[in-house]
C-alpha cells in the first residue's frame, strides 16, 4: 500500500525545525535592521568568505547558513525545511536531524569552495607572479587576460584603480619606469586581497537540498499533495522542487547561492545516509 504524506500545517513543528525557522527569521530581520539603521551588512562578517582571504573566519561555515539575500530566498528555503524536515526529525530525532543539517550545510560550502579554488587559482597565481617580479609585459598580459572586477561600489580599491590606470599609461610609454612599476605592484597587492574576498556565500540552500535528498531517499514513494489536491510521489516532487529552487537561485536578482553548493549538500547527505544505513542506524 502506498504511503501517504500530507503536510497538515505549521502547527506540526518538531523542536529543531521550529528553532531553525525562528533563528533564520530573526537573522533575516537583523540583516534588514543592521543595514537600514546602522549601515552594517551582516553578510560581510557572517557570510562565508573564501578560506584563503583575510576576511575568512572559521565560524562562517555555520553562520552563513542563517543569512539570506531576500525574503523569497528565505521563504523558499524555510518552506522546504518545514515541508520535508519535520518528517525526517520525527524519524531521526532532534540530535541526528541537527547533525545531518549542519553536515550537509558545511559540506555544501566545502564543495562550493573547492570549485571556487580551481576557478580563481590561475588569477591568484598571475597576481602573485607580478607581486614577486613586477614587469610591464607581465602586467599588460594580466590585464589582457583578466577583467578587473571593480565598480563604483567597490570602495577604496576603486579609487586606487585610477592610479593603476595612470601607471599603465606610464608603462606603455616607458616599460622600465620604476615608479610606475612600484605603483602597479602596490595596486596588485591590494587587488589580490579584494579579489579573494569577493566570494561570499549565504543561505540555507545547501542544507535544505540535503534535506530534500534525504526525504526522497527515505520516502521515495510517499505521496505529497500539491495544493492539497494533486498527488505526486516524493522522489519526483523532490526533483521538481529542487529544479525550481535551483532556477530561483540563479535567476533571483539578489541570489548568491551557487549551483555547486546545492550539489555539495546533496552529495554529503547521500554519503551520510549511506553511512548510517551501513551501520544500521538509519532509523
Amino acid at each position: 500500500m502506498t504511503e501517504q504524506f500530507r503536510p497538515r500545517g505549521f502547527s506540526i513543528l518538531p523542536m529543531v525545525v521550529k528553532n531553525l525557522l525562528i533563528i533564520n527569521g530573526l537573522m533575516f530581520l537583523a540583516q534588514l535592521v543592521a543595514e537600514k539603521s546602522f549601515g552594517i551588512r551582516l553578510e560581510d562578517s557572517l557570510g562565508l568568505r573564501y578560506p584563503g582571504s583575510m576576511a575568512f573566519m572559521p565560524w562562517q561555515f555555520i553562520t552563513y547558513m542563517f543569512l539570506h539575500g531576500s525574503f523569497m530566498h528565505l521563504f523558499f528555503n524555510m518552506f522546504a525545511l518545514w515541508m520535508f524536515g519535520y518528517a525526517l526529525e520525527n524519524i531521526w530525532g532532534p540530535r541526528r536531524f541537527l547533525v545531518y543539517y549542519f553536515i550537509t550545510g558545511i559540506g555544501a560550502a566545502l564543495v562550493h569552495y573547492i570549485v571556487i579554488y580551481f576557478q580563481i587559482s590561475p588569477t591568484v597565481v598571475s597576481i602573485d607572479a607580478i607581486i614577486a617580479d613586477p614587469t610591464a609585459p607581465a602586467i599588460f598580459d594580466f590585464i589582457k587576460q583578466n577583467t578587473l572586477q571593480l565598480n563604483q561600489y567597490s570602495g577604496e580599491i576603486y579609487a586606487q584603480s585610477q592610479k593603476f590606470q595612470e601607471a599603465l599609461e606610464a608603462l606603455a610609454y616607458n616599460p622600465d619606469n620604476r615608479q610606475a612599476l612600484l605603483m602597479a605592484r602596490n595596486f596588485m597587492v591590494e587587488y589580490r586581497e579584494y579579489f579573494m574576498n569577493l566570494p561570499n556565500v549565504i543561505g540555507a540552500s545547501g542544507a535544505v537540498f540535503g534535506i530534500l535528498l534525504a526525504f526522497g531517499m527515505l520516502f521515495p514513494n510517499t505521496l505529497i499533495y500539491i495544493y492539497f489536491f494533486f498527488p505526486l510521489k516524493a522522489k519526483y516532487f523532490v526533483i521538481i522542487y529542487g529544479l525550481i529552487e535551483l532556477f530561483y537561485g540563479f535567476s533571483g536578482a539578489e541570489s548568491n547561492v551557487a549551483h555547486f553548493a546545492h550539489l555539495g549538500g546533496m552529495i554529503f547527505g547521500f554519503f551520510l545516509i549511506l553511512y548510517w544505513k551501513k551501520k544500521g542506524r538509519l532509523y
